[in-house]
């Protein structure tokens, strides 16, 4: 279990769940939403005060149920700790939480008026990902985006104080887009930690790219590798067999990045619709993305041997990208409607 946050399972797991108060309950999402990687700024300091404990309640909760879906290594184990999960959420909309993250999040819950809905569709989610590792089209994959990634989009907006339909769906474009971006980002990762391919297989074979073949090219490069201590023999093979489906796997990805830059800029549409005061986290969340897909595209749409990340300076970038925007938008507004 390399998962920190399964190693806390002795102190706050199925068998046992230390009480924490809230103050000591909101101190410990403050940690866990500090001590993750992510493409974007969890909470960023450009984000309302009165909002970033909130943000980090539903962040915990989403981080907590992604490792028990991803990190036990062992999908029997994950559905067991995912239905405990599930129980926790029971607790929780009863008002009695035993698990810290829930303990936060109840006092959150009742302060947005929150529906249980998008929490019971993101556990759907990480369930599914247990029994299902491959997907045969394009409208399965987004299917399961609609469970894994819209639903913290709508958390989020009833974080802000939004609940129409209007900007829920523009808020699904970009949550769905960004769950395309870190899929494409991780095929390599995918095939070689969870046996799971994520790109569907019309889409594929448009482009004649066998995604077994993939899939066993992947392995063997890896098992080829001389910092992989079960290293394979016949070292030419793998690397010919990489560069065999390059083509293919370059032109497939080349679709599937297109797509989800489709589904960017439609969620560039929520942006005037929401409170400056939290728009700027809200663009963060589509410049991480779109940034991540421009990386993509640098590397000639070949994630197969190397992984796009964001290092510290450009998600920097980021911040002051989404700052001057909101500097911008404080100046137009003291200068009085004529001049904005």
């Amino acid at each position: 279990m390399g998962s920190a946050i399964l190693d806390q399972l002795d102190t706050y797991g199925p068998d046992r769940c230390e009480a924490l108060s809230y103050e000591d309950a909101a101190a410990y999402t403050r940690r866990l939403a500090r001590s993750h990687y992510e493409n974007f700024t969890v909470v960023s300091w450009l984000l309302p005060r009165h909002l970033r404990d909130d943000f980090r309640h539903v962040y915990s909760f989403c981080r907590w149920a992604d490792d028990l879906g991803d990190e036990t290594g062992d999908p029997q184990r994950s559905l067991q700790l995912l239905a405990w999960w599930r129980r926790e959420l029971d607790a929780c909309y009863e008002d009695c939480p035993r698990h810290p993250v829930f303990v936060a999040l109840n006092r959150t819950i009742h302060r947005h008026d929150i529906p249980r809905e998008p929490f019971d569709l993101l556990i759907d989610a990480f369930e599914q990902d247990q029994r299902i590792r491959r997907y045969d089209t394009w409208e399965q994959v987004l299917d399961y985006c609609r469970r894994s990634a819209d639903p913290v989009g709508r958390l989020v907006l009833y974080l802000c104080g939004y609940r129409d339909e209007q900007r829920q769906q523009l808020a699904d474009a970009t949550c769905t887009a960004l769950q395309l971006a870190n899929f494409w980002q991780d095929v390599r990762r995918d095939i070689l930690e969870r046996d799971r391919v994520y790109i569907p297989r019309d889409v594929a074979s448009a482009h004649g790219l066998d995604l077994s073949v993939m899939v066993e090219a992947v392995g063997l490069s890896a098992s080829n590798d001389p910092s992989c201590k079960a290293c394979g023999t016949g070292r030419g093979l793998p690397l010919a067999g990489m560069r065999a489906i390059r083509p293919a796997f370059r032109s497939t990805m080349r679709e599937l990045v297109d797509r989800t830059q489709g589904l960017f800029t439609r969620g560039r549409e929520l942006w005037p619709l929401v409170e400056p005061a939290v728009r700027t986290d809200i663009k963060l969340f589509t410049l991480g993305g779109e940034a991540i897909l421009r990386r993509i595209r640098r590397q000639d749409y070949d994630t197969l041997e190397r992984r796009p990340t964001l290092g510290r300076l450009a998600r920097i970038g980021l911040m002051l990208r989404a700052l001057l925007g909101k500097l911008r938008a404080g100046s137009h507004r003291s200068r009085g409607p004529a001049t904005a």
